[in-house]
């Protein structure tokens, strides 16, 4: 919660902030590289920073953040703090980088608004940045505590079992533990970071969902190739190189995109690669007998492009009360798909359903609308984004 003498100092500089974020967040990548340039070489995407969405997704978090302590001062938006924290600890980031950050992010805000910048807003602004960096700091030291892991420290290397062509431009990996003890568990609908190093030494990581169920010896990972230059280093990478009996760094499982406990209703609802984590939690609920409803809707550009697509129909078929619905802009042959984007306003869900969606963001942000129009509630639709999370606050 602000301070009584820092609320009205927010409130009436927000509106400067907000409108310099783009400038304060890319003068504060440039120093902050430039001091520390290991950290764009081994732990940022080098990728989203090219194409300037990861800067977009800090800008989105912090305006958020303070709007909402402007808005609801007797509470925080844990859901955001969640999806990031997640990211975090996917990473290994620490606590001290935070201080790291700080420095960086307060001499870009000077640079960028100068003499706008009084002692009493730089105090105002500094107790903003605390109480979002330390919620964080103590939401992730509980992530690596759940994990079983020191903070930071959460690599483990693991060998490559298996490796499965699924369409023209998406492979699936299988990894085991490369010292041959069991795969920690996680929760269906995790994701886990892989790290490899490229031609030029640069270590990039990059997150992958767990594409089956927990409770198997092994994990798997499905990871589409992306095109473009830095965009899809590492996945070309995984894709030209990655062999089995080879050895990849892979993080501990985190995410809080998983399936809720109980016997209520679930849309599983995805676009393309989207589908991976659904497939986890499909995974799940056929292996341990679940028998509520569940509503499985899918959209790809053909057949040909849609990975696990057999896969996909098995395990819906196999649920007692489980139905598909996909959607093709280029259905070929297939006479059960539907040709065009996916449609959830014809869908029949059963009241209370909870509604779970993964893919890009023009579809998350479909979907969500048209289940909100039909009395979805907000608390009730929760969603994953690979990559930056450039719609940070929408349900914070």
């Amino acid at each position: 919660m602000l301070s009584e003498q820092s609320i009205p100092v927010v409130r009436a500089t927000l509106p400067a902030v907000g409108g310099a974020l783009d400038q304060i967040t890319e003068r504060f990548y440039g120093r902050l590289f430039e001091a520390h340039p290991e950290l764009l070489r081994d732990l940022f995407n080098r990728g989203n920073q090219a194409n300037g969405e990861q800067r977009q997704a800090l800008a989105g978090s912090i305006a958020a953040f303070a709007v909402a302590l402007l808005e609801n001062p007797g509470s925080r938006p844990d859901v955001m703090l969640s999806r990031i924290a997640h990211k975090h600890a996917s990473l290994g980031v620490t606590a001290e980088q935070y201080k790291v950050v700080h420095q960086h992010l307060f001499g870009a805000i000077v640079e960028v608004l100068g003499d706008a910048v009084t002692p009493e807003v730089a105090q105002a602004w500094d107790e903003v940045y605390w109480l979002m960096a330390n919620a964080l700091i103590a939401v992730e030291a509980r992530l690596y505590q759940e994990a079983g892991v020191p903070e930071g420290a959460i690599w483990r290397p693991m060998e490559i079992a298996e490796r499965h062509e699924e369409t023209a431009d998406t492979v699936s990996f299988v990894l085991r533990n490369a010292d041959g003890t069991p795969t920690p568990a996680f929760r269906p609908g995790q994701y886990v970071s892989v790290q490899v190093t490229l031609p030029d030494g640069a270590r990039q990581i990059r997150q992958y969902s767990l594409s089956a169920a927990p409770g198997r010896p092994q994990w798997r990972i499905t990871v589409k190739r992306v095109d473009g230059d830095p965009a899809g280093e590492v996945s070309s990478w995984l894709h030209a190189h990655a062999s089995v009996g080879d050895t990849v760094d892979v993080s501990a499982p985190f995410g809080d995109l998983v399936l809720p406990e109980g016997d209520g209703p679930l849309l599983l609802a995805s676009a393309g690669i989207g589908s991976t984590p659904m497939l986890a939690m499909l995974d799940h609920l056929v292996s341990t007998g679940e028998t509520r409803p569940v509503v499985v809707a899918h959209a790809d550009r053909s057949p040909e492009t849609h990975a696990h697509a057999a896969e996909l129909r098995r395990l819906v078929e196999a649920l007692p009360q489980g139905t598909l619905h996909v959607w093709y802009e280029e259905p070929g042959e297939d006479p059960s798909a539907l040709r065009g984007r996916a449609d959830v306003t014809a869908l029949d869900l059963p009241e209370g359903t909870t509604a779970y969606l993964c893919g890009p963001l023009p579809f998350l942000r479909t979907v969500r609308g048209d289940l909100l129009s039909r009395g979805t509630a907000a608390s009730d639709i929760h969603y994953e984004v690979f990559g930056p999370d450039l719609w940070l606050g929408a349900e914070a």
